[in-house]
């Protein structure tokens, strides 16, 4: 099975791969990276904005590769609770005959950090400057600084990608949708 991420990063790749070989065992899953572009901002804002994201990624993989099995975008996200911000991530699998989504669980930022991306920084410069960390976007990510790792990223996302499979899981209780 050919898998394409609209993403090089190693969390996201590792993720995805994680995901299908939980939903499909009995199959080699191939997990391909694209670069595609989100079509919103660098740091999305809102719950709408992260989904399009997610759900342009997808579809901008399946135009690049459509020879693939499956077509997957990640985005991460970050919105407003009142004066907190929450983080957050969508997930949008995509095939010739369904399509589905899943949001990660959100979690508050500190306030240190949603100062900085208040001032325009994306999430993962904004947590490397605050921890002294370099990269973090490509290992534990906001998620796993904040969890000391009980939760780091790849688990973060691999939960919700397993939830935007269930349409793929149970076709019989999902109608097919072209995306």
């Amino acid at each position: 099975m050919r898998v394409v991420v609209g993403s090089g990063n190693p969390i996201k790749l590792q993720a995805t791969q994680a995901a299908f070989e939980l939903v499909f065992p009995n199959i080699s899953i191939q997990v391909i990276p694209c670069h595609a572009e989100s079509g919103v901002s660098d740091q999305p804002m809102s719950d709408a904005e992260t989904l399009q994201g997610a759900a342009n990624r997808a579809l901008y993989c399946r135009q690049a590769i459509p020879e693939a099995d499956y077509w997957v975008g990640l985005e991460g996200g970050c919105q407003f609770v009142g004066q907190t911000l929450e983080a957050f991530a969508w997930m949008s699998v995509v095939s010739d005959h369904q399509q589905g989504q899943a949001r990660t669980a959100a979690f508050l930022l500190p306030p240190a950090v949603t100062a900085l991306i208040k001032q325009g920084f994306e999430l993962g410069d904004a947590d490397d400057q605050v921890f002294g960390k370099t990269n973090s976007k490509q290992s534990s990510g906001a998620v796993g600084l904040l969890t000391h790792d009980i939760i780091d990223r790849k688990a973060y996302y691999t939960h919700a990608l397993v939830l935007a499979l269930i349409p793929f899981m149970h076709p019989e209780f999902y109608p097919a949708q072209i995306p």
